[in-house]
């Protein structure tokens, strides 16, 4: 797998995450961003305890400075499996300095994670679909549910156009494995608006998206993409892409 990774990961730096900021784009994005901070006053005020599932990517770090800029009572925590890359690492960092913040991490069971590498090896979620959606469990759907506990709605950068699993993907909806109201705000973006309201607010984000990762989760499980690819080629590249996900935002 890694000579997989090494071969197709390009020298360049990625253009998709420089857009132009043409007038219109700048209109479109300030008129989603006044929307999304419209709907999350309104979820505040009518749900009270509110928390935002932060993955680091390009889309959770504009939730984030919209969040934490605003100050919404929006708690906001993350997840972390014990295989992240380095730079998300880095960007936790950045973002609890740039913020002044403290964000919730949650990690998985230390006992479950050891069972499963001394029983099934280290990097087993390679050999088949369940055993890296065994891996995907233990160390994100576990934690998650975790820290969704005592919570009435939580909050993802989720967008429509970031796979075939999320072509429909409803602003709110009922998440009914977690028995609580679920938010995407920004399911309407497209990767140019994304990407704008970065530069346009100056918003820190992964260095791995200059790289060509544009959808970035545990560094043995995702890989840059080559030119044409779709945005989450990446993200478990030897699966088919009808199923490529972890388990967080299956519906039952």
């Amino acid at each position: 797998m890694s000579d997989t990774v090494s071969m197709l990961k390009p020298a360049a730096s990625n253009p998709a995450t420089k857009p132009s900021l043409t007038d219109a784009l700048v209109t479109s994005v300030n008129a989603k961003t006044a929307q999304v901070l419209a709907l999350l006053k309104n979820a505040v005020v009518e749900l009270k305890t509110l928390t935002f599932a932060n993955s680091f990517g390009a889309e959770d770090m504009v939730l984030t400075d919209i969040i934490l800029k605003n100050q919404l009572a929006i708690e906001i925590f993350s997840l972390d499996t014990g295989r992240l890359p380095t730079e998300t690492y880095d960007l936790i960092a950045e973002v609890e300095k740039y913020y002044n913040t403290k964000l919730n991490v949650f990690f998985p069971q230390a006992q479950t994670v050891e069972f499963y590498v001394k029983t099934k090896g280290i990097n087993a979620f390679y050999e088949s679909i369940d055993l890296r959606k065994e891996c995907c469990y233990m160390r994100k759907v576990e934690p998650l549910q975790r820290a969704l506990k005592g919570k009435s709605a939580w909050i993802t950068g989720m967008r429509t156009a970031q796979a075939t699993t999320r072509a429909s993907l409803p602003v709110r909806e009922f998440d009914e494995g977690n028995k609580l109201e679920k938010f995407n705000p920004l399911s309407d973006w497209t990767e140019q608006e994304v990407w704008a309201y970065i530069r346009m607010f100056n918003v820190p984000y992964n260095a791995l998206h200059d790289q060509f990762y544009p959808s970035i989760g545990c560094a043995p499980c995702t890989r840059a993409i080559a030119v044409g690819e779709d945005i989450r080629a990446g993200r478990w590249w030897w699966e088919d892409p009808q199923n490529k996900e972890c388990g967080l935002h299956v519906k039952n």
